[in-house]
Order: C-alpha cells, then structure tokens, then sequence
C-alpha cells in the first residue's frame, strides 16, 4: 500500500472516530431546551464532514472575498495568468458566484450544487491543485432573506471552501458588512488578507492587522498590484514581490497533501466552534439547573428532617413497648435462671394479678368481670403492639401528607421551569407517586433497622458480665434468707435454745426480697431504657440524610444528573477536539484563522 493512501485511510480513520463520537453524543441530548439547539448543530456538522470526505482528494477550493470594488475580480486573472473573469473598480461586476478549474473536475465532485453558479473551465497551470471561486460582493443592498440573491448564494457556497481568500483596499478594510460576512465563514477554513490597489492606496496592513486580531490570527498580509502582476504574467514575466510569495503559497505550498491537511484543520476548527457555542448556550442555562437541584436537595434535606423527628416522637412515645420486647428476649435468652424469673414476673404482673382474681372469684358474676376485665386489657396489648408497629406509618404519612408536597412541587416547578427542564417532573401527581414508592421502601428499611435495633440491645444486655453481675445480686439476698431459714430450723431450734422465727420474719423477708428485686430491675430497665434512647436517636441521625427520602424528586435529580453529564461529555469531546488540532496543527505561516472566542452571554 502506497505511503499517500495509506495516510488518505488515515485521514478518514480519523474522521470517522470523531464523527461517530460526535453523533453518539448528539444522540444522548437530555429532554432540556439548550440541548436541542445542540443537536441541530451536530447534524449540519455531520452533514459538513460527509462533503469533506468526498472533497478529501479534490484540488483545494478557494475563494476571493471582498466588498465591492476591492479587486477580487482583477486578483483572480492574476493568479491564473490570463483574462477570465470581468473586471471593474468602481461597481460590482460579479452578479453570480464564477467558480473555475480544469476542464476534468465539476462543481459535484467538490460537493458544490452547480445551481446558481457560473463555471468556467480552463487548462491552466495554476489550476493544476487549484479551484477558485470569484465571490459576489457581501457588501450588497439585497434582502438578504431572499434565496435567490447574490449574498444566499454566497452563503451556500462559502462553506464549502478551504481556503478565503479576502481582498481589501485603504477604503473598504473597516467594512462591518464584510466583516460579519468572513466571522460567519471563517470558522471552517483558512484565511489569506491581501490588500489590492498596492498602485494607488497607502499600506494599511499593520493598521487592518491591529483590527484583525481582534478575532484572528491574520497570518501574513499581501500587499499586491493585480493588474500589474496580470500584465507581467502576459508578457511571460515571472511573479515579483508580494504576488510572487502568494501565488507560491497557492500554488505550490498548499498543494498535494496539503490541501487535505487544511481541510482536515478546517473541519477541526469548525467542530471547535460548534462545540464552543453549544458551550456557551448550555453554560447559560447551567446556573438555573444547579439551583433547581440545590432546591430538590434542600426541599428534601426539609422533608427528611421533619421526617426524622417525627420517627423519633413516634419511637420515644412507644418506648415501654419496645423495653417490653427487649425484656422478653432477654429473659427467654437466660432461661430459668433467678433473675430471668424475676424479669418474666416483672412482665407478667397484669396476668399474675388477673390469675389472682380469678382465684378469688366466687360467683358467675366475678367470672364475668374478670373475663371482660381480661378481655379488655388483651384488646389494648393488641392495640398497643399495633400502634408501636405503625410508628413507621405515621411518621410517614405526616411526613409526605398531600400539603407538604403541594408545597414543595409548588416551589420545585418554578425552578424547573427556569431550568428549562419538562415540567412533569415537578408535577404533583409525579411527586406523591415518588413519595409513595420512598414511603415504602423507607417504612421497610425501618422495620428490619427496629427488628435489628431490638435484637441488638437484646444481646448487649444478656452478656455474661451483665448476667453474672444482677444474678450474683439477687443470688447473694436469696443466700442469705435460706441461710437465716435454715440456720433456724435446723440449729436453732433444734441444737440450740432459739425459737422458730415467727411470721413476721417471712412478712419482712418478703418485702425485703420483693424490694431487693424492684431495685434491681429499676437498674436494668433504667440501663436499658438509656441505651434505647440512645439507639433511637442515633437511628434518627441516620434517617436526618437525603439518602432517606432519596426516591421523592428522583425524576427532577435524574434530569438534573443527565444534564451536567451531558457538559461533562461536551468537556471531554472539547478536549479530544484541542488534543487533535494540537496533534494535526498546520505550522505557522502565511495563512490565518479564526480565533476560538466562549460566546458573550446574551
């Protein structure tokens, strides 16, 4: 394979990659109204490369443009050497845009609709690598919305030229319509400034330079004579001076590969400035997203909060249900042990006392009155353990009534609507949906961190050293009083002089004990009600997080999320784009370019 096609696969390699990462971008535009102009972009882009694949291997395309009466005309007969094109200082003599090249190539192999166009084919040696179009005046008086004038054509065909060639004179180089003109056309392709009329004007180059690079790098600026250089070419003169150095920049400089490196830098400057400017619209519009996601957080932050409290009160409120359960698993954890007894006494007084009514009852009346009194009081256990494990649900439902998220939607849609973003997903109906889907995962998420919360203040408390020290207690009061006991039945009334203590010992030595027990279940139940406290408001500060009520406003942070990976997108496509046009830079010289610039904020 030859070196030349080699670098031509290449050359479209390089452009189907950017290309298809162009396209693959456009095509994952958000629902936002600064995107949409983006994708537009995008498409004509794309439609631009495909005319650059087919104009990758054709001569280079140049065009002269200039204000009326700058010479362009008279410019182009110089460059080929010969009378071609009409002429005329004063008024503008080109009506059509007039595109000449050798007889073997046609206005389609360049990509260029042949309608609305003079062609003028010639066998000339500077058409060799050459194609040059004599632009109509972009200075013109014309409607400039009508498709038939001189100015819509030009527009349609200056896209299409690598390189333009702009003519100016002392009297037209400050011209605002040219000037808007060549800012239109100049991000895709190379620029070349001559001054014309070198026989009558005064040197304005370094006063037209200063004017340039306000928005260019101008390059080298000519300072030519055309009808001069024209009659030298007639009378077989070589080129001399200024005009020499640009015919050689034509002619031979920029022909061959060269052509397709300019057009390759082209294409890259342009998707530069396609990228630059979706920058600047999507920019604009980036404050208003950032705030309305600072509103979902800070809405939900406001959600979540009285959430949290809420659980909280709930929990607090319900407490004696949640010790009773933990009492529970300790005791069947320790078994029979002393203590345990004690704490399964302790939760069954109410059904002690009702078993003691029942075994004073005497009359079918009693009978009754213990059977509702017991019926009653299972009716409220119930009711009570249904309430503690509603906790969640109420919370909930006060949390996310319908108000607060009227509220809140109310505030959200505002910000969306700033944004740009759809209005549905700020909609009420969109929001109390999410807040149902949130409400049911976050009461699910509740009820195991309660489950777990309960197991694990359970096994806290059945320690061994927890255990050993409460049972040493109460085994310690209960040694002593069989001690007493049977020192006295056994010694004292037996071996000794002693009498057997009276009833009223037992009476004491069961106040005592029953005392000795309230205490030490007032500091187990008094520990234990500490840690639980402490275990809720700990689950409180892990409900206080956005992460709680992540699923309400979850289409508003989506949209928000897809926006700003969208810029991040458009950032590492600019980078890719500033990594190849340093890496396929053309080196610096005559020719010039327009300078990248963020569009000003309207």
């Amino acid at each position: 394979m030859a070196r030349a096609e080699l670098v031509h696969l290449e050359l479209l390699a390089e452009l189907d990659a950017l290309v298809g990462r162009l396209q693959d971008w456009a095509k994952g535009v958000p629902a936002w109204q600064p995107a949409e102009p983006c994708r537009a972009l995008v498409r004509r882009l794309v439609e631009r490369a495909d005319s650059l694949r087919l104009r990758l291997e054709a001569p280079l395309v140049v065009a002269i443009l200039g204000g009326t009466g700058t010479g362009k005309s008279a410019l182009v007969n110089a460059l080929l050497g010969a009378e071609v094109v009409q002429t005329g200082r004063q008024r503008p003599t080109t009506t059509r845009p007039t595109l000449i090249c050798r007889p073997d190539l046609s206005p389609q192999m360049l990509g260029i609709s042949p309608d609305g166009i003079e062609l003028a084919h010639r066998d000339l040696p500077a058409l060799a690598e050459l194609v040059l179009i004599d632009c109509p005046d972009p200075d013109t008086t014309e409607d400039v919305q009508s498709p038939g004038t001189n100015l819509a054509r030009l527009r349609h065909l200056l896209p299409h030229c690598d390189v333009l060639l702009v003519t100016t004179t002392q009297q037209k180089y400050r011209s605002a319509r040219v000037a808007d003109e060549l800012a239109a056309a100049a991000s895709g392709a190379r620029l070349v400034f001559v001054q014309t009329h070198a026989d009558v004007d005064q040197d304005i180059r370094d006063d037209w330079r200063s004017v340039l690079d306000r928005q260019y790098a101008p390059g080298h600026v000519f300072l030519v004579d055309s009808p001069a250089a024209l009659a030298d070419a007639q009378e077989g003169l070589q080129p001399r001076g200024e005009f020499a150095a640009l015919v050689d920049l034509l002619t031979r400089q920029l022909a061959g590969t060269a052509a397709a490196r300019i057009r390759r830098a082209n294409f890259l400057d342009l998707l530069g400035e396609v990228l630059l400017r979706c920058r600047g619209r999507i920019d604009r519009q980036m404050p208003a997203v950032e705030q309305l996601l600072s509103a979902v957080e800070r809405q939900r932050t406001e959600l979540v909060a009285q959430l949290a409290r809420q659980m909280r009160s709930e929990l607090l409120a319900n407490r004696r249900q949640w010790e009773g359960r933990i009492l529970g698993q300790v005791a069947a954890a320790w078994g029979l042990s002393p203590f345990a007894l004690v704490l399964r006494i302790y939760q069954g007084l109410g059904g002690l006392l009702m078993g003691t009514l029942l075994w004073r009852a005497r009359t079918p009346a009693q009978m009754a009155l213990w059977g509702a009194v017991g019926g009653v009081r299972t009716w409220q256990g119930r009711r009570r353990q249904k309430q503690t494990d509603r906790s969640a649900d109420r919370a909930v439902a006060g949390c996310f009534s319908e108000t607060e998220l009227r509220k809140a939607a109310v505030i959200l849609e505002g910000y969306t609507a700033e944004a740009g973003l759809p209005r549905e997903a700020a909609a009420l109906q969109t929001v109390a949906a999410e807040a149902r889907q949130a409400a049911a995962a976050f009461i699910e998420n509740v009820s195991a961190q309660l489950q777990s919360l309960v197991a694990r203040l359970a096994g806290r408390h059945t320690g061994w050293f927890t255990r050993f020290r409460y049972e040493l207690l109460l085994a310690a009061v209960l040694g002593w009083l069989l001690y007493r006991l049977g020192k006295n039945f056994f010694y004292d009334s037996w071996l000794g002089s002693g009498q057997l203590l009276g009833l009223d010992f037992y009476v004491e030595a069961v106040f005592w004990l029953a005392s000795w027990c309230l205490l030490l279940i007032w500091f187990f139940t008094g520990r234990l009600r500490r840690g639980l406290r402490r275990q809720i408001d700990q689950l409180a500060e892990g409900w206080n997080q956005p992460a709680a009520a992540a699923g309400v406003f979850a289409q508003l942070e989506a949209a928000c999320r897809r926006v700003q990976q969208f810029r991040q997108e458009l950032d590492a496509l600019e980078q890719h784009v500033g990594q190849l046009r340093g890496e396929l830079a053309l080196p610096d010289g005559p020719l010039g370019y327009k300078i990248d610039r963020q569009p000003e904020t309207v």
